[in-house]
C-alpha cells in the first residue's frame, strides 16, 4: 500500500479556499494604493495652493454643475463625527488592518478583490494623512473657536458638484477611490454566480 501524501494533499491545493498571495499581486496592490494616495495628496495640495484657504468661492468648469471649491471636513462622510479626530483615526487604522487581512485571504484568488482593496486602502491613507494634520495647514487668525497657528485636523476637499439646486458635499480623490472600491466589491458579489456542486476546484482557481 502507498503511503505518500501526494494524493491526499492535492485537493487542498486546488480545491481549498486558501491561495497564497504572490509577490506580483502584492506589488500590484501596493502600486495601485500608492498611486491613489499620491494622486489624492497631490491634487489636494494643487487646488489648495491655487484657490487658497476655504472661503466659499468656486471656480466653475461647467457653471452651477461642476467645479472646484476648497473646504475642510473635520468629520467623515457628510461631516459625520465632526471633531472626533482620535476616534476617526482609530477607525481608519482598523479599516487598514481589515483590508490587509482581506487581501491575504482573498487577494490571491481574485484580481477584482485585490484592485478593490487597493482603491480602498489608497482612499483611507489619503484622508488619514489629512486627519492627522500632516498636510501642514493651520488655523489663520480670526476664528473665534480656534487658536491661530494650531494644526487643522480635517480632510481637504476640492471637488464641487451640483445636482440641480442641491450642493453635493465637496469631496476628493480619496473619497472617490473609496466609493469605487466598495462599488466594485458589491458588483463582484452581485455578478459572481454561485458555485455548482462539483465545481469547487474550478471555482477556487477562477474567481472574479
Amino acid at each position: 500500500m502507498r503511503t505518500d501524501s501526494t494524493e491526499t494533499n492535492l485537493p487542498s491545493e486546488t480545491g481549498g479556499t486558501a491561495r497564497p498571495l504572490r509577490r506580483g499581486r502584492f506589488f500590484l496592490f501596493l502600486l495601485i494604493a500608492a498611486l491613489v494616495t499620491g494622486a489624492d495628496l497631490g491634487t489636494k495640495r494643487f487646488f489648495f495652493d491655487r484657490l487658497g484657504f476655504p472661503s466659499g468661492n468656486a471656480e466653475w468648469v461647467v457653471r452651477d454643475v461642476f467645479g472646484f471649491q476648497t473646504s475642510l471636513n473635520p468629520g467623515a462622510l457628510w461631516g459625520v463625527g465632526a471633531r472626533q479626530t482620535a476616534f476617526l483615526s482609530a477607525v481608519s487604522f482598523a479599516a487598514l488592518a481589515g483590508v490587509l487581512f482581506w487581501l491575504r485571504a482573498e487577494g490571491g484568488k481574485s484580481l477584482v478583490v485585490l484592485v478593490s482593496l487597493a482603491l480602498i486602502a489608497g482612499g483611507i491613507l489619503g484622508n488619514l494623512w489629512d486627519r492627522l494634520a500632516l498636510h501642514g495647514i493651520t488655523w489663520p487668525p480670526g476664528y473665534a473657536d480656534h487658536i491661530a497657528g494650531t494644526p487643522i485636523h480635517a480632510v481637504r476637499d476640492w471637488i464641487l458638484v451640483m445636482i440641480g439646486t442641491y450642493h453635493w458635499p465637496n469631496f476628493n480623490i480619496a473619497d472617490a477611490a473609496l466609493v469605487c472600491g466598495v462599488a466594485l466589491m458589491i458588483l463582484r458579489v452581485l455578478l459572481t454566480p454561485a458555485p455548482k456542486r462539483g465545481d469547487g476546484e474550478k471555482g477556487a482557481t477562477e474567481q472574479l
